[in-house]
């Protein structure tokens, strides 16, 4: 079959593939012998596209219409449904009546010269643009995974089944296989070589959160014990027994599901077997059943050997000029007292096992005494920041319970002793190296939490310089700027990881401060960064102390190590997320929290097989809270196909896109930002080719023919295309790109799901009787009214959009002001009101806030003011104000590199 490259006057209309549900197994198709014909080189590369800004379709491949009022004009007449032609069966392939065809009505185009680089051009009548109706909407995908899976049991026992997706609310009961709340992979049907692999381009990973938060109604993992002996593990790979161990010669030994290796069963842990060849026990035992469970570990998995003690959290308060005049310090002093109270707790513990410490800095570092003896605490000055040493070791780290007078009493003293400073220079490194040390001398893990506010000038290690340079953007010393600047960061970063200490960032800054050299600590060892710019005690407030709470009471695992095995066929070879290797197998994290994700790469390094399939395990080994010694073991099973179909028809965009943007986010440091961007065209044009070389039906050149279940992936892959961290523009402050890069770094894949196509609800359209949440429309100013009001949330911030024509009721309900003319754009919280608008928005937005690792800063914005801009950048749909492709463009920029791919 001949692939034409386009002509003129043609534009590609859409055509999806395979429309069922993933669990469905039922009469399959073969590819047609013409399509076999077409020779797609595996990993060939492609010229990147011609036309492109920034590496992505710059001019519009759509002509410009006439828009009015900001609205853009009429749109082509609904697409129509296209039966295709009937197959003949064959393994491997998808039901026939599940295919369906979208045409579009498309513009003239022709892309002289085989693409040569000259712009889009018009030929023959101009018609209509592309309806954005007829190109896969997300939202759609969503509220269709909703209606078919919400609120639904959806048990693990079936090896290689597409979990609902992460945004469908519904109930997981784990009968063998880990929940998709902990394991995500970007497809649950591995290809039975890596030559297949290689074929479809997709990357075979896994996003592992290990601590995520279960809801109540879900049953909490077990925590299994063998006393002395510890968990039972194989004695060749040294995997942990699990569901996937098979049990032979009446039970007295088992084959391990990863390496097959024989083992013998202990005599402790013997069961005879039944009938079907189970152990009689099977379902008393949460490590047989189970996908997810935890060992309590022996001392031969300690530190030295000896148990662990319980983890100590210690407060590091920059004391400097600014913050104490902003009322930042007292703020924070004010909120300790109530929150040290809170500290977590095992459910059995009557009080928080958790010790605590204070340090106060500005170019010198302060250490308190609080023994529980003392009348009143000690203050001791280091001020050799060059070498820090801990000046006390008793008294300084305490329970709270036990000190409670004396630590109230030197959290009232604080504001008041640096009242009167002048000092406006501060220190960084040293206040980290300060904090592990202590750790270290008391031989416990836990968490710093450091509130700063400056770039660190002061002499001392770790000392900063402002090197934002704007010259550097679309250069090849771009990726510098997402580098640290000194090389001191790294190794205090490894130090801090084998002591187990956990950096936690709370920036307030005003102006530039090096967010990749000062987050680097953070980024290593499994803490979390929080950015307040221009801090105002008033506004910022509530979304500060809420972000404190929260990171301070959420379920952490400490000084932990982990592990990822598989069978044998395929292996991991690389991990992204808030992490440190210090081999090619030992994940280490200082600490990991509930919020936290790595993703996992893997690839064959041997031909897979169908009936075994792909097993994988994660093991965490990690101090609880108590200070237990602790493994949390998590357990998938995948499938394993010879067909390309079955792999596409199991993948999962949202894995997928959280595996492009971390993938993406590292490939910066090292690689020049276009060439990056254009490797992501690349890549989902290669996907996309190769899914209609080999799976899809015949059909003209002209159709964009998507996998169901990417079809919304282009989508996705321009958004983290034209994200601010891969453009650089002057407008973008460096900061906020390194910021969004280290966040996303370490996010799991449903945060970065509404990272990169944020929510947009129509609050116009409350409905005041019931506790539904309106349905969210598309990221797009078409969807948009002047007599509207829509709300905005990405997991990081909000936007409450209002239309001109809002009606005076909804603004009188929601400002408690009689018309839009009287709205104050600078609030950044809505009054509390008792009335039905009120009281109904606010659930609205706390339910959208609930489960976000971040309180979300809501800025509100009227139509066709200035503020509008930022608002629009989160439009994801439409071109960007920062010059990234819209979603119809840039399905025709993929559309064209697919085309070039087949011919």
């Amino acid at each position: 079959m001949q692939i034409n490259s386009y002509g003129p006057g043609t534009t590609p209309s859409l055509l999806m593939s395979s429309g069922h549900p993933a669990s469905f197994q039922g009469p399959q198709l073969s590819p047609s012998p013409a399509q076999q014909q077409v020779a797609l080189p595996p990993g060939s590369q492609v010229p990147p596209p011609a036309n492109n800004l920034n590496g992505l379709c710059a001019q519009p491949l759509v002509p410009p219409i006439a828009r009015q009022g900001g609205i853009p004009g009429p749109v082509s007449p609904s697409p129509y449904l296209q039966q295709l032609s009937a197959q003949s069966s064959a393994p491997g392939y998808h039901p026939q009546q599940s295919n369906y065809g979208l045409q579009m009505a498309g513009s003239q185009l022709s892309f002289p010269g085989a693409f040569s680089g000259g712009p889009a051009q018009l030929s023959g009548p101009q018609q209509k643009k592309l309806d954005p109706d007829s190109i896969p909407s997300p939202i759609q995908v969503i509220e269709n995974d909703k209606a078919s899976r919400g609120g639904q049991i959806y048990a693990t026992n079936t090896r290689g089944q597409v979990p609902p997706l992460v945004t469908t609310d519904c109930i997981i009961h784990d009968q063998g296989h880990a929940s998709p709340r902990y394991i995500r992979c970007t497809t649950y049907c591995f290809p039975l070589s890596s030559d297949m692999a290689r074929q479809a381009c997709i990357p075979l990973a896994a996003v592992i959160q290990p601590f995520a938060v279960v809801p109540p109604n879900e049953t909490p993992l077990y925590v299994v014990s063998h006393g002395e002996t510890g968990p039972i593990r194989c004695n060749r790979c040294k995997a942990y027994m699990c569901p996937f161990m098979q049990f032979i010669e009446g039970g007295r030994r088992y084959q391990c599901g990863f390496c097959n290796c024989v083992n013998d069963v202990p005599p402790f842990f013997f069961q005879h077997l039944d009938h079907t060849g189970q152990r009689v026990d099977h379902c008393e035992r949460p490590e047989l059943y189970l996908g997810s469970y935890e060992y309590v570990a022996t001392l031969d998995y300690c530190r030295n050997n000896k148990p662990p003690k319980p983890p100590a959290y210690i407060f590091m308060i920059d004391v400097s000029y600014r913050n104490i005049k902003s009322g930042l310090v007292k703020l924070i002093c004010d909120e300790l007292k109530t929150l040290l109270g809170k500290l977590p707790r095992e459910e059995q513990e009557e009080c928080s096992a958790i010790q605590v410490g204070f340090v106060t800095y500005n170019k010198v570092l302060h250490f308190f005494n609080v023994k529980s003896s003392l009348a009143q605490p000690q203050m001791m000055v280091v001020s050799d920041v060059g070498e820090v040493f801990v000046p006390l070791l008793d008294g300084f780290l305490v329970n709270f319970q036990d000190s409670r007078s004396v630590v109230i009493n030197l959290l009232d003293q604080i504001p008041e002793m640096f009242a009167d400073t002048n000092e406006s220079e501060t220190i960084f490194a040293p206040v980290i190296q300060a904090g592990m040390e202590a750790l270290k001398a008391a031989e416990c893990a836990g968490k710093l939490f450091i509130f700063h506010s400056s770039l660190p000038t002061a002499e001392a290690p770790g000392k900063l310089r402002n090197r934002d340079d704007k010259k550097l953007l679309n250069t090849d010393k771009e990726k510098t700027l997402f580098q640290p600047q000194v090389n001191s960061y790294e190794p205090l970063a490894r130090d801090c990881v084998a002591n187990g200490c956990c950096v936690n960032l709370f920036l307030f800054p005003n102006q530039y401060v090096d967010i990749a050299s000062m987050g680097l600590v953070t980024l290593y060892t499994g803490g979390t960064l929080y950015k307040y710019s221009n801090f105002q005690l008033d506004a910022d407030s509530p979304r500060f102390l809420s972000d404190l709470r929260n990171n301070i009471e959420k379920k952490t695992g400490f000084d932990a190590v982990m592990r990822v095995r598989t069978s044998t066929g395929f292996r991991a070879t690389d991990f992204f997320g808030a992490i440190y290797m210090n081999n090619t197998t030992d994940v280490e994290m200082a600490a990991v929290d509930c919020d936290k994700a790595v993703t996992v790469e893997f690839k064959h390094d041997d031909k897979l097989n169908e009936d075994s399939g792909a097993l994988i395990q994660c093991a965490v080994l990690y101090t609880s809270i108590s200070g237990q010694r602790r493994l949390r073991i998590h357990n998938i099973g995948l499938n394993c196909s010879s067909q390309l179909a079955d792999v596409y028809k199991s993948c999962e965009t949202d894995a997928l896109i959280n595996f492009f943007a971390k993938s993406a986010f590292k490939a910066i440091l090292s690689q020049p930002l276009k060439m990056v961007r254009e490797m992501l065209v690349n890549h989902t044009a290669h996907m996309l080719a190769c899914y209609r070389k080999n799976c899809a039906s015949p059909s003209a050149v002209s159709q964009l023919v998507l996998p169901d279940a990417m079809k919304v992936l282009p989508m996705y892959m321009n958004c983290l295309s034209k994200s601010c961290v891969l453009v650089g523009r002057p407008e973008i402050p460096t900061d906020e790109r390194a910021y969004y890069r280290q966040l996303v770094t370490s996010m799991g894949v449903a945060d970065t799901q509404l990272f990169f196509y944020p929510q947009l609800l129509p609050v116009h359209s409350l409905d005041l009787k019931s506790d539904a949440i309106p349905a969210a429309v598309r990221c797009s100013e078409e969807r948009l009214s002047e007599g509207g009001a829509f709300l905005l949330a990405n997991g990081l911030i909000m936007f409450l959009w209002l239309g001109v024509s809002v009606p005076p009721e909804l603004i009188q309900g929601l400002f408690n002001v009689p018309s839009f003319a009287h709205i104050r754009t600078e609030a950044t919280s809505l009054p509390d009101l008792d009335n039905p608008y009120s009281k109904k928005f606010k659930s609205v937005l706390k339910h959208i806030q609930s489960q976000k690792p971040y309180a979300m800063k809501l800025m509100i914005v009227k139509q066709r003011e200035q503020s509008e801009m930022l608002f629009r950048h989160f439009l994801v749909e439409d071109k960007s104000i920062y010059g990234g492709a819209s979603y119809v463009d840039f399905l025709c920029c993929v559309h064209k590199e697919i085309c070039q791919l087949l011919s």
